[in-house]
Formats: C-alpha cells, sequence, structure tokens
C-alpha cells in the first residue's frame, strides 16, 4: 500500500493549539489515529502521514478534519469528535458572499454569534452540533442531519433574515427531528 499523505494549511496563531500543552494534543491525534504529524509553525502547514499498516486508512481524512476544525477555531475537545466515523465538519467561508468585504464579515459574524453568544448557542443547543465563528469563517461540527440544519439557519442569517425568523425555523426543525427519533424507536404491534 502507499503510503497516505495529506497536507493542511492552518493559521499560524492557532498551531500552538494543535500541539497542546507539552505536545499533549499532537500525541494524542499521532497515538489514537496511527498517523504522524509534520508541523511547520512558520508557514501553518501540518502534514499528516499515515503509519504503514495503520488499520484504517480513512483516519487520516478525519485527521485532516481535526486539524483543520482546530485552525478553525474550535477547542481541540471539540474538534475530536471528527474522528468518530458519524461526524462531519462544514466550513462556510463568508469570503464566497461578501468578497473581502470585512465590513459585511464582521455583521454577518455578529449576528451569529448574536448578543452575548445568545445566537450561537441557540444554533448549536437546537441542532446538538458545535459552532466556531472565526476569522472569515463559520464552521460546524456534527452528525449530517444535524449539520444540514445548522447551515441553513446560519444562511438565513447570512441572507439577512430576522433572528426570530431563524429561531422559528429551528424549532420546527427540532420538533421534526424529535418525530423522526420516536418513529424510529416505535415498536410495531403484531
Amino acid at each position: 500500500m502507499s503510503e497516505i499523505r495529506l497536507m493542511v494549511k492552518i493559521p499560524k496563531e492557532r498551531i500552538g493549539v494543535l500541539i497542546g500543552p507539552g505536545g499533549s494534543v499532537k500525541k494524542r491525534i499521532e497515538a489514537e489515529a496511527e498517523v504522524k504529524l509534520n508541523i511547520d509553525s512558520e508557514s501553518g502547514s501540518v502534514e499528516i502521514l499515515g503509519r504503514p499498516n495503520m488499520s484504517d486508512p480513512a483516519k487520516a481524512l478525519q485527521v485532516q478534519n481535526l486539524v483543520l476544525a482546530i485552525g478553525r477555531g474550535f477547542s481541540p475537545e471539540r474538534a475530536w469528535k471528527l474522528l468518530e466515523d458519524d461526524y462531519m465538519l462544514d466550513i462556510i467561508d463568508l469570503r464566497d458572499y461578501f468578497g473581502h468585504s470585512k465590513s459585511n464579515i464582521e455583521r454577518v459574524r455578529g449576528r451569529v454569534i448574536g448578543a452575548e453568544g445568545k445566537t450561537r448557542r441557540i444554533i448549536e443547543e437546537m441542532t446538538k452540533t458545535n459552532v466556531s465563528v472565526y476569522g472569515h469563517t463559520i464552521s460546524i461540527i456534527g452528525l449530517p442531519e444535524n449539520v444540514a440544519v445548522a447551515r441553513e439557519a446560519i444562511q438565513m442569517l447570512i441572507e439577512g433574515r430576522p433572528h426570530s425568523v431563524v429561531y422559528r425555523f429551528l424549532n420546527r426543525k427540532r420538533r421534526e427531528m424529535k418525530r423522526r427519533e420516536l418513529l424510529l424507536w416505535e415498536v410495531p404491534r403484531g
């Protein structure tokens, strides 16, 4: 089998978080995912090398997402979920909507975070996801269905919809998800 080698670039100011105190985060990633991380703190480049005979080569891709998540502002603890098979990372780049308009990006960042973090907290609680607003990106970690709902709510805020409309949307989606969960657990009668 050929060697697995992936490259990721993260902001230089997030390298310390990726390495962790005394190298603890880096060592944990390398041990649990059977990879080697080569980190260039000058450029922010992270090389992910799969170890020969690693039990699950897909882990290297999960590590790539974990490193990206830490680079986009998530704590290592929250990003760690990405090593589980069902979890995903979704990154919304606000430059795709506003180019390099700092004022528009700042305005939308404020709308998504909300007063004292209220809006971000509501999105996280209603969708069972984690949301990070960092630089020109808004990132989401969660199960695919939940990430899709969180993304839709964030898109609504980007488009300028009132917060009350977004909260009603999230309430409706949460009720739908709970109904589906109940249907999955309902025992058929015979």
